[in-house]
């Protein structure tokens, strides 16, 4: 009995005009269910698409849920809002909708980022699953301009559906773009000089290089719209603008296809008549060495008559351009070269003087 009494006491006040708050409660509980099936949905679907090869379709998925969600609960309760302001005819609620639009144009933008995002983790992360080389300096470049597109077009887009002219924005854009060019001349030169490094690629993140113009030299961590960041061998993080790279040299060592050997080696005056067969034997020990490159230039000749040395160079290129094996490559030649001249019976020279005594002139001794 006590039931049903409640239960009349209900339906006479919906009757008498509470319906309204039994609809709001309805749209919340709706948007509710459906942001709770929606995920439950993504979350199948986002295992199963991890199994697959495509890096497009789990980066979607991935990038969707969480926007979608917010989605559901802007239109829920600006749906609500609605049966309030039909009720109420309150003022404050006459904002629903510009607010509803712009956050709807603003999750649409943070799905569009996050999937760009996704996608250049996804591509990076594939490629190196399947040894495949890419260019993380253009794939960091392309994703930053589309991030930047995504949003300066919802701005534009969300101060139309505001009531503000895009044209007159635009107008004002381009004067007021003057005044900040004057103002901000700097910034804007970093900015396309790191658009030129983007575009023309003299180096990429991860490659070593290094200036004759300027004291730079060091690996190259990050490339930035205003800043390059290269970390020197003594570990010190070196902050270069990007419009210095406009304006001096850069060396890429990284780049390099081989290593050079370019070395003079001294032998003594008395070992003359041995310098021959020495050059002969050192430039068939080259020919025969498996991690010089013989399609490169080779170079082994007797060359000057120093002060105290007969000199002859060796200039030839080691196959590897890794720093440290080249080191080892260049020691193994140096060593043979070594071996070589001991083996002819002749010795490195280093720095003498010879003195001449005339016939006529007696060196007297400490003990007469």
């Amino acid at each position: 009995m006590d039931i049903q009494k409640y239960w009349n006491s209900f339906i006479n006040w919906v009757q008498a005009g509470g319906d309204w708050i039994v609809q709001v409660f309805v749209v919340v509980f709706a948007a509710l269910l459906l942001n709770y099936v929606v995920k439950r949905i993504l979350k199948r679907l986002q295992r199963k698409l991890e199994t697959t090869r495509n890096p497009w379709d789990d980066s979607l998925v991935d990038a969707l849920s969480r926007p979608l969600s917010a989605l559901i609960w802007i239109l829920g309760i600006s749906f609500a809002a609605e049966i309030v302001q039909a009720q109420t005819e309150a003022v404050i609620f006459e904002a629903i909708e510009p607010i509803r639009d712009v956050g709807v144009i603003v999750v649409i933008t943070w799905f569009l980022i996050r999937f760009a995002r996704r996608v250049e983790e996804n591509i990076i992360e594939y490629a190196t699953q399947a040894g495949k080389e890419v260019d993380l300096t253009t794939v960091d470049a392309i994703a930053k301009l589309v991030r930047i597109s995504i949003l300066i077009t919802a701005s534009l887009v969300a101060l139309q559906t505001m009531g503000y002219s895009i044209s007159g924005v635009l107008a004002f854009g381009g004067i007021g773009g003057i005044a900040i060019g004057f103002a901000a001349k700097d910034l804007l030169a970093n900015f396309f000089g790191g658009l030129m490094i983007y575009m023309d690629r003299p180096f990429a993140v991860g490659d070593w290089v290094r200036s004759p113009d300027r004291e730079i030299e060091g690996t190259v961590e990050a490339i930035g719209w205003r800043l390059t960041r290269i970390r020197t061998f003594d570990k010190r993080p070196l902050y270069i603008p990007n419009s210095t790279f406009t304006s001096i040299a850069v060396e890429n060592p990284s780049r390099m296809t081989h290593r050079r050997i370019y070395e003079t080696i001294g032998i003594r005056y008395d070992d003359v008549s041995r310098v021959s067969a020495i050059i002969s034997r050192v430039k068939s020990m080259l020919e025969a060495h498996e991690e010089i490159d013989q399609g490169q230039t080779m170079i082994v000749n007797f060359n000057k008559f120093a002060s105290s040395s007969l000199d002859f160079f060796v200039y030839t290129f080691t196959r590897t351009t890794n720093w440290v094996k080249y080191h080892e490559v260049k020691q193994d030649v140096l060593l043979k070269i070594i071996d070589i001249i001991e083996d002819e019976g002749a010795e490195c020279a280093f720095p003498t003087s010879t003195v001449h005594v005339p016939d006529n002139i007696r060196i007297a001794m400490e003990n007469e």
